[in-house]
């Protein structure tokens, strides 16, 4: 019997490769002969660089950047098996996890480290980027990463603009003079599955900022401050990021995406099934078994757990999902490839047990999907 483990990470506690190591050991328990394989698997948030580096045997650039709130951070770039392709995860430089959540604040978060890391790969000779954009501290409409790269946005004297995302109000002019030329005739795939505008009650900073520590009265500034730069925008080069889908992924740094670099948005998610080949390690597979920490209505949006289960559903094989949470809405995943939903706590318990044993519980819950799926297995 061949067993595909597919999860993404269980942010907090998990890493996507630690997690499929647990589910294996769980299913090795119930079925010792069983073939395994593994295939970690991201969205393009937090932990798609890893899974793209091993999936194609490729290797990382570490790198000293300017964190989301100005401090120094040890980041790094990936490189994929082809050595050509570079792989970027915004999060390992401007991302949540880096920043305690009370200092938290969206006002200051700078995308700059950002921009630094692909300056870095730019030096380095890499031409072909993916860029994985989730998990963001920021709501900068990316303007950290620009001026990393060179462009200089001025206010009404004429001086540079710091960072963050209240200076986007400041800002009174765009200078490309020297933003980097390479950056043009490179090649750019964002890993995103965000459709939001940059703007508005559906855009970055309503739908986003909040869990990022924006109070209900910096919602309303840091939406304005994105409105005057998308106008700023439009009225320097001629492309309209208000509306714009996906403009507003990773606090509107997907619209900068757009408007600056030759660049063209697919699903994260899509992306790494690609690169780890997932479809061909599915031939001849029994089963499947992913998950994430948290299964809800929003997985059908593009979540791994999804992106499996519909690559599965094309082959008929089942797919179970193991997750920590699972919150309303999931009656929608099964019309998409999803057998069932298994959470992994097994007795009341607090947040932090749960983090703290989520390599116990996720082991012991991939045993008994294992057992009652071979159960049924058996029974036909």
């Amino acid at each position: 019997m061949k067993i595909v483990i597919a999860p993404d990470s269980f942010k907090g506690s998990l890493t996507a490769i630690e997690a499929a190591q647990a589910i294996e050991r769980g299913v090795k328990k119930a079925l010792p002969s069983g073939e395994t394989v593994i295939v970690p698997v991201a969205d393009g948030g937090e932990g798609t660089m890893e899974s793209l580096v091993k999936a194609t045997n490729g290797h990382k650039v570490e790198w000293t950047v300017k964190g989301p709130m100005q401090n120094p951070v040890q980041a790094a770039y990936g490189v994929l098996g082809d050595s050509e392709t570079c792989v970027i995860e915004m999060a390992m430089a401007s991302g949540i996890c880096l920043v305690n959540s009370e200092n938290l604040n969206p006002m200051k978060a700078t995308t700059f480290g950002t921009g630094q890391l692909i300056k870095k790969a730019l030096d380095d000779g890499f031409r072909k980027f993916i860029l994985a954009i989730g998990g963001s501290a920021t709501n900068d409409g990316g303007i950290g990463m620009l001026q990393a790269l060179g462009m200089r946005l001025l206010d009404s004297d004429g001086l540079s603009v710091r960072y963050g995302g209240a200076k986007l109000a400041r800002i009174a002019s765009i200078d490309t003079c020297d933003f980097d030329g390479r950056i043009a005739n490179s090649e750019f795939i964002i890993a995103s599955d965000v459709q939001n505008p940059l703007i508005g009650e559906n855009g970055a900073t309503y739908i986003f900022g909040p869990q990022k520590g924006a109070t209900p009265e910096m919602v309303k500034v840091l939406d304005k401050n994105l409105s005057h730069w998308a106008d700023l925008v439009e009225k320097q080069i001629g492309i309209h990021l208000h509306d714009r889908p996906g403009a507003g992924a990773a606090g509107g740094i997907g619209g900068a995406f757009q408007a600056f670099f030759p660049s063209k948005t697919n699903r994260g998610v899509d992306i790494v099934i690609t690169y780890s080949k997932l479809v061909e390690q599915l031939e001849n597979a029994n089963i499947v078994i992913t998950g994430e920490g948290q299964i809800d209505f929003q997985t059908a949006s593009g979540k791994t757990p999804m992106g499996v289960a519909e690559a599965a559903m094309k082959k008929g094989i089942p797919v179970f999902a193991l997750t920590g949470s699972i919150g309303q809405g999931i009656d929608i995943l099964y019309e998409h490839g999803i057998t069932s939903v298994h959470s992994i706590i097994n007795t009341p318990m607090s947040l932090q047990e749960a983090i703290t044993r989520a390599e116990e519980l996720l082991e012991r819950t991939a045993e008994q999907v294992m057992r009652t799926y071979i159960a049924s297995f058996i029974s036909k």
